[in-house]
């Protein structure tokens, strides 16, 4: 069987004032996207690449950018045909200016190109704010399960093995969609955690009834201020004669879900900024790991707010980490000065201007590998500095910078919920109530486009099933 594979994922941060640009995707072309992924283990199948696209959270994505990208990829597609299915790797919420929801152009100009008799399927973030259209447009949607997310490659998988079991079988799913009036940003929902463990339990549940294909909560992404912005439930019937079961299995976890949505709650309690320096300086243990939420990379923050890093040196912390501070024209001077020299400059806040300033400091290059980072000692604060924006989340990362991360006190860092290694290593983490675009409290936040009433905008309202 022959099926073309591609796609272009990104998680659009509506609040940043930034832009995502073409310069900002990492573009695989061709073979260069079979060696990605485990798809050559699949040996009954012929496969098309085409291209794959993929940038970190960030804001609006350009629209010159994502129609180079999508032109691209469409012609490619054109080029690949004829062939038995596509398979797609896309985010779920990216939003580009003057057009929307990309995923929903996306698909909608393939289905003009491959026909509707053409089997699709799509593989997808959790913390996408899915459609109606897009659930019509292709015929399965499958999410990841986990957060922080450890089976991207498991849920593309997935989505090859609904694609070929269509294939084979001529099968015509129907993706049912419920959406929750409900924003959550994903540090309410981490999938180890209640409410949401006994709900990603309830899928496996409901997809092994006769007549289900697939299913997968889609808890959303609460920073793109989009019509679509909410939870989803999305039940993938077998034909359309399974597409009432598969409705009112879905409406069920859907009521399911609202009955509990008190309960979503983050795993630590943030507290407000000076608090959280305060609880980390008397904490006994180490290392704490301040989670800067604000300006969570992860979730389209900027990366170079200095808030933490003022109020750790206004109390003179020692034995202290920021991981990090995007700042390409401080790495440069970093880098010009030396190893062992002492520098003078204004660092960060010149990406988030709302936000956050720059911050004058003096301090003593102590590693640099130009063009990617330096690392500085100001004080009794270590900075690594970045000349794009990233946060070091594996102890591989760190032993690069020249840092080991476990013979400090605290350590900031630029993400909410805390990646594997980081949560191997903190001992007490912290979750600092930062301002920026990824701020936890999002009832502050300016929605405009989101649709009313929801939840927790809006307190009190029926919700009525749609």
């Amino acid at each position: 069987m022959r099926i073309i594979v591609g796609g272009i994922r990104h998680e659009t941060n509506t609040f940043s004032t930034l832009h995502t640009g073409i310069e900002d995707f990492q573009i695989k072309r061709g073979s260069e996207i079979l060696s990605e992924e485990p798809w050559l283990d699949f040996r009954e199948v012929e496969w098309a690449p085409t291209l794959l696209a993929y940038a970190f959270p960030h804001g609006l994505v350009e629209e010159r950018a994502y129609l180079s990208l999508k032109s691209e990829l469409i012609n490619c597609i054109d080029a690949s045909l004829p062939a038995d299915g596509v398979l797609l790797d896309l985010h779920g919420a990216m939003e580009v200016e003057g057009i929307g929801s990309g995923e929903v152009d996306l698909v909608k100009s393939i289905r003009e190109i491959v026909g509707v008799n053409t089997p699709t399927a799509v593989s997808l973030d959790l913390h996408g704010n899915i459609s109606h259209e897009l659930a019509e447009k292709t015929d399965v949607l499958t999410g990841f399960r986990t957060a922080p997310h450890v089976d991207s490659t498991q849920t593309k998988v997935r989505a090859l093995m609904h694609l070929m079991e269509c294939i084979k079988k001529g099968l015509k799913p129907l993706n049912i969609i419920v959406k929750l009036p409900m924003i959550l940003p994903g540090e309410f929902a981490v999938t180890d955690m209640e409410p949401a463990r006994s709900l990603y339990g309830r899928l496996y549940e409901i997809e092994h009834v006769n007549g289900i294909i697939d299913t997968s909560l889609f808890i959303g992404c609460a920073w793109s201020d989009t019509p679509n912005t909410s939870l989803s439930v999305v039940v993938v019937a077998g034909g359309r004669e399974y597409g009432e079961k598969a409705r009112n299995m879905a409406r069920s976890l859907a009521r399911e879900i609202w009955a509990r949505r008190r309960e979503f709650a983050p795993e630590v309690t943030p507290l407000p900024v000076d608090e959280a320096i305060e609880a980390a300086l008397r904490s006994r243990d180490k290392p704490v790991l301040i989670s800067d939420t604000g300006d969570n990379v992860t979730a389209g923050g900027a990366g170079d707010t200095v808030v933490l890093l003022e109020k750790l040196l206004q109390a003179e912390a020692a034995n202290a980490l920021v991981d990090g501070i995007v700042d390409p024209e401080a790495v440069f001077m970093s880098a010009q000065a030396g190893k062992g020299a002492r520098v003078s400059l204004d660092l960060g806040g010149k990406l988030d201007r709302l936000n956050s300033h720059p911050l004058s400091v003096e301090g003593i290059v102590t590693y640099v590998d130009y063009p990617k980072l330096a690392v500085l000692r100001v004080d009794g604060v270590e900075v690594i500095v970045t000349s794009k924006r990233r946060v070091l989340t594996t102890l591989k990362e760190f032993e690069e910078a020249g840092v080991n991360p476990l013979k400090k006190k605290i350590i900031v860092v630029k993400v909410g919920y805390l990646f594997s290694d980081l949560r191997q290593i903190a001992k007490k983490n912290i979750w600092a109530l930062t301002p920026g675009f990824t701020s936890l409290q999002i009832e502050k936040l300016p929605y405009t486009r989101v649709k009313r009433p929801i939840y927790p905008l809006d307190e009190e309202f029926e919700y009525y099933e749609s």
